[in-house]
């Protein structure tokens, strides 16, 4: 029975399953995106979000926790260095997964997983937002047109009296 068994231990030992998560991380923050297995995303996500979470306190005692984490001098240096700017008023979910298909070789579930602030699509997409509009017709929206239609007949008319 798997009675209070919150994490998935993905089929590895304990301290293959640290070394593992801890080398994608540190792909995760260089690279910005990598691609993986859903289950290994699912849980380099819950994995890399607090380490990120604790980069926004840029002290020694937080890179040096964070260090202990990721082992790599490099990702914690990108990591303080833009990934921090780029998240400081976030108030969490850094990362989003994107679901890609199945594997040729054994049809496991492919994603990607990215920092949020660095996709460049996204973003101007979210930024450019379209103008709503509506099926249904209202007097107000009809009235703007009518003052229009009315207004530009009279400044015609004006025009036409000036000459």
């Amino acid at each position: 029975m798997r009675h209070n068994k919150k994490f998935n231990h993905l089929s590895r030992t304990a301290s293959h399953r640290h070394a593992m998560l801890s080398n994608m991380a540190c792909s995760l923050i260089l690279h910005k995106r990598i691609s993986t297995t859903v289950a290994k995303a699912k849980a380099l996500k819950v994995f890399v979000e607090p380490i990120i979470t604790r980069s926004k306190d840029d002290s020694t005692h937080s890179r040096r926790v964070v260090f202990s984490y990721l082992k790599d001098k490099e990702a914690v240096k990108e990591l303080y260095g833009s990934v921090a700017e780029k998240v400081a008023n976030r108030p969490g979910g850094y990362t989003r997964i994107l679901k890609t298909g199945y594997r040729l070789g054994d049809a496991a579930q492919m994603c990607i997983i990215e920092l949020v602030d660095y996709n460049e699509n996204m973003l101007a997409a979210k930024q450019a937002p379209k103008k709503k509009t509506t099926r249904r017709s209202s007097k107000k929206a009809a009235a703007p047109a009518a003052a229009e239609e009315v207004a530009a007949p009279a400044v015609e008319a004006e025009e036409k009296a000036a000459e």
